[in-house]
């Protein structure tokens, strides 16, 4: 298949980043994804746009029309208020484009004298793992200086010979472990653990493991049992462990009152722990 014929849903583009992987990064979000946080805090990028053009009718500036059946997002027109994101019943947004490698790459090439590498995240970008792969291998081809960054939740089997490309041309992954007991899991994914605890190891074999993340919700979950067996994993590994704090921002209105944010105090405890069971780079955020 052609870089042409690949094509790509995106929900933004980030030019500069300094959060998503070291040094300034250009920060690419592929709409949909598999999981179903109760905190997510971007569930506008959870779903394909299904069309029913809710949005369209709240649209305060006219930057959404229909055309072919189809939701037209007027770039130019829009100004921003998310009011067609917050309106929507189905965790989706109308502002998602299609492209293709070679739309990326020109997109890239605008900013490649000033980031030190590209990242994708989401929504889940390994579900668009064949764009991912073909994407960095051109990426590499063009400037051999750029890294390129996945960040994942770990739903896929990476070390099935299926996704054999993706880890191949992908420097670095940054995997979220969001709860480390199946049931916990399950509660707040609606998905297994068992893959991302699989590629927990996988990587960290493979030496393609930048970063760990888990976000920490008070009263909720069991953190000190993730956190714990998160930093026996990376045990004396060059590998950041992220210790997140929940905040409310961007979570959907009906998951808030289940969640609480932790105390300064109990994550620095935390931290401690992950020292404690060996995790050599450790980061409160």
């Amino acid at each position: 298949m052609s870089n042409m014929e690949l094509k790509a849903k995106i929900n933004k583009i980030i030019k500069f980043s300094n959060v998503d992987g070291p040094g300034n990064r250009m920060a690419i979000f592929f709409q949909g994804c598999n999981f179903n946080c109760e905190y997510c805090h971007n569930p506008e990028t959870i779903n394909i746009c299904k069309e029913c053009y809710k949005c369209v009718e709240t649209c305060p500036t006219k930057a959404l029309e229909v055309s072919n059946s189809k939701i037209i997002w007027k770039k130019n027109l829009c100004c921003e208020c998310d009011q067609c994101t917050k309106i929507c019943g189905f965790d989706s947004s109308p502002k998602v484009n299609d492209y293709t490698v070679e739309d990326l790459l020109v997109e890239i090439s605008k900013v490649k004298a000033f980031i030190k590498g590209i990242t994708v995240s989401g929504g889940e970008s390994t579900l668009q793992y064949k764009f991912v792969a073909k994407l960095f291998s051109e990426v590499k081809k063009k400037w051999p200086n750029l890294t390129c960054f996945v960040d994942t939740n770990g739903s896929l089997n990476l070390d099935d010979i299926e996704y054999k490309e993706l880890v191949e041309n992908t420097d670095f992954f940054m995997l979220d472990v969001k709860a480390w007991d199946n049931s916990e899991h399950l509660l707040l994914t609606e998905k297994e653990v068992n893959p991302v605890i699989k590629n927990l190891y996988f990587l960290r074999d493979i030496g393609k493991l930048f970063e760990v993340r888990s976000v920490i919700v008070a009263n909720r979950l069991n953190n000190r049992l993730t956190v714990e067996n998160v930093a026996k994993a990376i045990f004396n590994k060059d590998i950041r462990y992220k210790i997140i704090k929940y905040r409310h921002f961007g979570v959907r209105e009906e998951m808030k009152s289940n969640l609480f944010s932790p105390t300064s105090i109990e994550l620095e405890e935390l931290e401690k722990l992950a020292q404690k069971n060996g995790a050599k780079n450790t980061l409160i955020i």
